[in-house]
């Protein structure tokens, strides 16, 4: 059983934070944002958005361009870091599109989030269990930036996105992929929780709390970035039997364009051939390359046959490549 990807979806918040309107609460300027990161502006969620809406229609926007109806789903993924509820969020987008056959479960790996979905989706299909499956990668990172922090509040943003993945008899069209963790660098970046307050029932202290705003320790997530990145796509190349003049388009998770183009550099990747809208989004967390994807595919970059590369990496820390053909 082969694996055809046969749609793409996105939504974004309405409501744009350029970098000038940040400057007005933070000490910070377009030109300090712009060289260093690459992002020029960021959408965010609104108080009464939620995560399920915005990825409940990235979901149907996949759908709709695979041709398929939402009774034909059987899997839905959604990997998220934010949740609307801790206890998950896949169901309730289920229930919202009207995916009434499908089965719906949260996956967590942060920024490497959509490529494990995708992975993790993959395997349901080729054991046979499912045909048609939805990965949706989706953050609404903005609930958990600390905006006083100058060094994380200007690089996140929000949105959802969302892939179609197809039994295919004929052929697979997934040729590699390969994930990663190491735990030792956990301590670079996190969304932590901490304790607030305790309730004392007999002897017995019961801690209650919240999460941390957002922690990163930039220069330590760059370096593992620039290095792991090539190294894990490399890998995933050779298995494919592939090189770097076979990639059509490179699909990085969208987090420093800095980042970006060392990877591509390192992989000998031109810069054309690597989809970027950082610009526009910032860093989106799971919901980063999808979100790219679909943009490109839409807008008629990426066309049937074309070979992407696509890489994660962030939160765990982990990381993880994939090769896939567009299309049937």
């Amino acid at each position: 059983m082969g694996i055809a990807i046969t749609g793409s979806g996105s939504a974004t918040p309405t409501v744009e934070l350029t970098n000038e309107s940040l400057s007005q609460i933070v000490e910070t300027s377009d030109e300090w944002i712009s060289s260093r990161t690459g992002i020029q502006a960021r959408r965010l969620a609104g108080a009464e958005e939620s995560l399920c809406e915005l990825a409940a229609q990235a979901a149907q926007n996949a759908i709709a361009m695979a041709q398929l109806s939402p009774t034909d789903i059987d899997l839905i993924v959604l990997a998220t870091s934010t949740p609307d509820d801790l206890f998950g969020s896949a169901v309730k987008i289920q229930h919202a599109i009207g995916a009434t056959q499908a089965v719906a479960f949260d996956l967590t790996a942060a920024c490497s989030g959509f490529v494990f979905g995708v992975v993790t989706a993959a395997q349901f299909i080729y054991t046979g269990a499912y045909r048609n499956v939805v990965v949706i990668g989706a953050d609404i990172l903005s609930r958990w930036v600390n905006w006083s922090d100058r060094a994380t509040c200007v690089l996140f943003g929000d949105g959802a996105g969302a892939m179609v993945l197809q039994a295919d008899e004929s052929r697979d069209r997934l040729l590699g992929f390969e994930l990663a963790s190491n735990g030792t660098q956990n301590h670079c970046l996190n969304l932590a929780y901490r304790g607030e307050s305790q309730t004392l029932i007999g002897d017995v202290a019961i801690a209650q709390g919240t999460y941390q705003p957002i922690t990163m320790n930039g220069r330590e997530v760059y370096r593992f970035a620039v290095a792991k990145v090539p190294e894990i796509l490399s890998k995933v190349m050779f298995r494919a039997n592939l090189t770097a003049e076979d990639i059509n388009w490179l699909i990085l998770h969208q987090a420093n364009q800095r980042i970006m183009d060392a990877v591509a550099q390192r992989l000998g990747i031109p810069a054309e051939r690597v989809v970027s809208n950082l610009a526009k989004y910032g860093n989106t967390s799971a919901a980063s390359i999808p979100i790219a994807l679909d943009e490109a595919v839409r807008a008629g970059k990426i066309q049937t046959g074309d070979i992407l590369a696509v890489s994660g990496f962030g939160a765990g820390l982990t990381w993880g490549g994939a090769i896939f053909e567009w299309g049937r």
